[in-house]
């Protein structure tokens, strides 16, 4: 079964101070391309985010984020007891130089300062560390499995489509058989129309020959075919998860597409063009989505 490049997934794990959830969202992309939005106390582990995200998810495009919830009872933030006794002296040297009363509440004045509140950097210590592994872990688990997960709604899909085209191309059949004599009584007929000019009948029916032979089709049948059972082939079973074969599913459908417009442009035929185009519609529907398999 292939791999969708498309997810999501999410982890939660909590030391004794601190909650932490991380999320991870993954679209398609050629590269492994990977930005991370993590707080300052935790940017010492990004590039060991970083490694373990790039091992397990392989490729696309993906975003991931680290929130941080406190939930111990220690503060951030305490007064800046130091300070504010600085500016209580200031006010009161201010005060009896111009014959002022002492303000009515010291408190509220204070509490107003600047850097009245002193904010203690915030870090992460050994038990942070092992819960941000913990949930980093279950982000990319639960992000591969609902990688799986839309990797079977696109075998599924890619199924239907290339049964569409084998469908279609047994449909070429009948209307193979009829093209030949037809092309070869409308040369005759204009032929005969030249009653003015000498030609050789037995130079005339080699050329005819060799004329025919070049809108014969059942090389490129033949190709489609082998292509068509090459994709499936490539994808897997549905029992097992058969990886990293976006871009070798996307090199079939390129070659697939080459027999297909071949074909048309050797039909000669309306119907077996109309069949041809609905081919492509088919084929353009599995390249579109095959941007999406890892």
């Amino acid at each position: 079964m292939i791999k969708s490049m498309t997810g999501f997934g999410r982890g939660c794990s909590s030391s004794s101070s601190k909650k932490i959830t991380v999320e991870l969202k993954s679209l398609n992309s050629k590269q492994f391309d990977l930005s991370v939005r993590v707080p300052s106390a935790f940017r010492e582990f990004e590039i060991e985010m970083r490694n373990y995200v790039a091992g397990k998810l392989e490729r696309g495009k993906i975003e991931m984020s680290v929130n941080v919830e406190n939930i111990g009872v220690q503060a951030t933030s305490t007064i800046n007891t130091p300070l504010l006794a600085v500016y209580k002296e200031q006010f009161e040297k201010m005060g009896a130089e111009l014959n002022l009363p002492n303000p009515a509440d010291w408190y509220s004045l204070l509490m107003r300062m600047p850097d009245a509140m002193k904010i203690e950097a915030a870090t992460a210590d050994e038990a942070d560390r092992n819960a941000l592994t913990d949930a980093l872990h279950e982000a990319v688990k639960h992000l591969d499995e609902f990688r799986v997960q839309e990797g079977r709604k696109l075998y599924d899909f890619f199924v239907s489509k290339i049964k569409a085209i084998e469908e279609l191309l047994d449909q070429v059949a009948p209307f193979e058989e009829e093209r030949v004599p037809r092309i070869k009584a409308r040369l005759e007929e204009q032929l005969s129309r030249l009653t003015s000019i000498e030609y050789d009948a037995g130079r005339l029916e080699q050329e005819m020959i060799f004329y025919i032979e070049k809108l014969d089709v059942n090389e490129e049948k033949l190709r489609l075919r082998a292509h068509l059972n090459y994709f499936l082939e490539t994808m897997g079973g549905e029992e097992f998860a058969k990886e990293g074969q976006g871009k070798k599913l996307g090199f079939i459908a390129q070659e697939m597409g080459r027999e297909i417009n071949t074909l048309g442009s050797k039909s000669n035929h309306a119907e077996m063009q109309k069949i041809v185009v609905r081919m492509k519609d088919n084929l353009e529907q599995i390249k579109e989505q095959v941007l999406n398999v890892l």
